[in-house]
């Protein structure tokens, strides 16, 4: 048995879950927790114990770029299937760091403006400015997934749009955005449970959308589609992540371990104070 490295983590999840040469979508299971020996208590446990170091992480990234004129940002992409988590991640692992350092943005059908300009063209006026963790629910893959699978583009612009999407990362890397691309991996079955659950209580009435229903139809040719963007867009400076995600409670731990080890990684530093400190104090002192 592998040496475990923390807690009941028997490798990174950055290397547990990370897309490599010869993946295959279809061989991973939903249910499973690939490098997790825990069960969902020692999950949730974990979960709650990685809070305070994100927060700290990430409070250093802000303070290191907003006051010591470091140039790094994280760029955490979510993509899935409906019903998948996203939002959950969005709340039980983003949303427990200070929010005046996460920059946010959902991305739906594009607007009539929007369809003006490249696809991408709308995803760069989102991206993190330095010190801030980007949130993408959903992205620019929604162009080459939709796009493919509906029909919304030819042939020629699907593929083109492969390779500009490995142009365009590669320059967002360069200018110091850590890329981190995840996709949450649920089956069929636990879909149609979680979608069931928004019908059956009045209060979930409002997530519900009765194209997902018709999407589901297509899941096959959607699993084709994200396998087809693994090959073609993970890359050493932007590389996809997938993540079983029947089970909530590993999905969301996997995403906050993948984080904490991205700005580990970056390993920002408070910065030193531009004015004498005892100074400061003795005058404070005497206000």
């Amino acid at each position: 048995m592998a040496k475990k490295l923390d807690g009941t983590w028997t490798q990174p999840a950055t290397a547990a879950l990370k897309v490599s040469k010869g993946f295959r979508l279809a061989d991973l299971d939903p249910r499973s927790t690939p490098g997790y020996e825990g069960d969902k208590e020692s999950g949730q446990a974990e979960l709650a114990a990685g809070l305070d170091r994100l927060s700290d992480l990430q409070e250093r990234l802000f303070a290191s770029s907003h006051v010591g004129g470091a140039n790094d940002s994280v760029l955490l992409v979510l993509q899935a299937m409906d019903g998948a988590g996203k939002g959950g991640i969005v709340r039980h692992v983003v949303g427990g760091v200070d929010p005046q350092g996460v920059a946010l943005a959902a991305f739906k059908k594009p607007t009539p403006a929007e369809l003006r300009h490249d696809f991408l063209w709308r995803i760069e006026q989102r991206l993190p400015s330095p010190g801030f963790i980007g949130v993408f629910d959903r992205s620019h893959y929604e162009d080459v997934l939709i796009g493919r699978v509906r029909e919304l583009a030819s042939a020629e612009e699907i593929e083109r749009r492969y390779g500009a999407i490995n142009d365009f990362e590669a320059r967002v890397a360069e200018s110091g955005t850590r890329i981190v691309k995840v996709m949450l991996h649920i089956s069929p079955k636990e879909q149609k449970s979680r979608l069931m659950e928004r019908l059956e209580r009045p209060d979930k009435h409002w997530k519900y959308n009765p194209g997902d229903v018709d999407e589901r139809k297509l899941w096959p040719q959607y699993m084709d589609a994200y396998q087809t963007v693994f090959e073609r867009t993970s890359t050493e400076v932007a590389p996809w992540f997938v993540i079983p995600a029947d089970r909530k409670w590993f999905a969301r731990l996997a995403v906050q371990e993948i984080l904490l080890q991205t700005l580990l990684d970056i390993n920002p530093r408070w910065p030193k104070a531009d004015y004498d400190v005892d100074a400061e104090m003795a005058r404070l002192a005497a206000s």
